[in-house]
């Protein structure tokens, strides 16, 4: 290629110092011939000075200006960053050393895309399941239907142009909670996502994950998706599947009301949404919740 775009990687960062550091590690460790440059935001937590000279200038650390939490940290890093590309990468997660190369060869063959992605390896309690897409290119209709949870935020490569142009993360998204798919749809709605189906970056589930077991948080950022996409109503089962993880989430929080409220939405919108149905057991056995996301996890899916 004439020209290797340069890349900013977003990590943002809160009480993780060992897995910071694997990740930037994984990070340098690229074979991408471009430029490439780290900035970690610490988030609710004071700057880690030892890191620059740690891992030397391409490294730096700045403080989380916005509001506290993912999508801030991630915001602060997007303005502050100067490449022609923003990586997001969490702190718990890292990056095969092709990943960069690979997708930017993909965006080249699709100059239209804002956003590429890869599979992902999810790594559960010691168990690694690799999750695939089965194809290339990721379409607006497809993320209604599905939210595609084997296109993960650590895997993102954006256009920094068009995120700092109004695109940047929504801070008022309950938690952060379901960002990836927020950007995933507002990208796939100017072009389709440019996708690399191969496992290029190895994601961390369980006792790390600051979302493993908040019911509440969960079941609020799917309601706030329902109500900030419309078109999401234009898919039935996509709002089934919206719906019956929130009567999942309503009954493993212990709260009956609303769970049979959300099965009964869900049933009107598909009756044989699966979700719906295995909130009845953990309806009237609340701890059975933790039990089924483990199971899941397990295969590397989520709920």
């Amino acid at each position: 290629m004439a020209h290797w775009p340069s890349v900013t990687a977003v990590v943002p960062t809160h009480q993780r110092p060992q897995m910071l550091r694997a990740a930037i590690r994984s990070i340098l460790g690229q074979d991408y011939p471009g430029r490439l440059d780290v900035l970690v935001v610490h988030d609710k937590e004071a700057i880690d000075d030892e890191l620059g000279a740690e891992f030397g200038d391409r490294v730096k650390a700045i403080a989380n200006t916005r509001t506290p939490g993912l999508c801030g940290a991630r915001n602060t890093g997007i303005l502050a960053s100067a490449g022609e590309l923003i990586a997001f990468c969490d702190d718990d997660d890292s990056w095969l050393p092709s990943k960069l190369t690979r997708q930017v060869e993909r965006l080249r063959l699709a100059p239209e895309s804002v956003l590429a992605s890869t599979a992902m390896t999810v790594n559960f309690l010691g168990v690694a399941s690799d999750r695939l897409a089965g194809r290339d290119t990721i379409s607006h209709q497809d993320l209604l239907v599905s939210r595609m949870a084997m296109l993960h935020s650590s895997s993102f490569l954006v256009r920094r142009e068009w995120m700092v142009g109004g695109q940047l993360l929504n801070e008022d998204l309950p938690g952060s909670m379901g960002e990836d798919w927020d950007i995933l749809l507002r990208a796939s709605r100017q072009a389709p996502v440019a996708h690399v189906d191969e496992p290029l970056v190895r994601i961390h589930w369980g006792s790390t994950s600051f979302f493993a077991r908040d019911w509440r948080t969960r079941l609020t950022a799917n309601t706030w998706f329902l109500k900030s996409y419309p078109e999401l109503r234009e898919s039935r089962r996509g709002t089934a599947r919206l719906q019956g993880q929130n009567a999942f989430f309503a009954a493993a929080n212990g709260d009956r009301r609303a769970a049979l409220t959300w099965i009964a939405r869900t049933v009107r919108s598909r009756a044989v949404e699966p979700r719906a149905w295995l909130a009845v057991p953990v309806l009237v056995a609340p701890r059975l919740g933790n039990s089924v996301m483990g199971a899941l996890h397990r295969r590397g899916r989520g709920i």
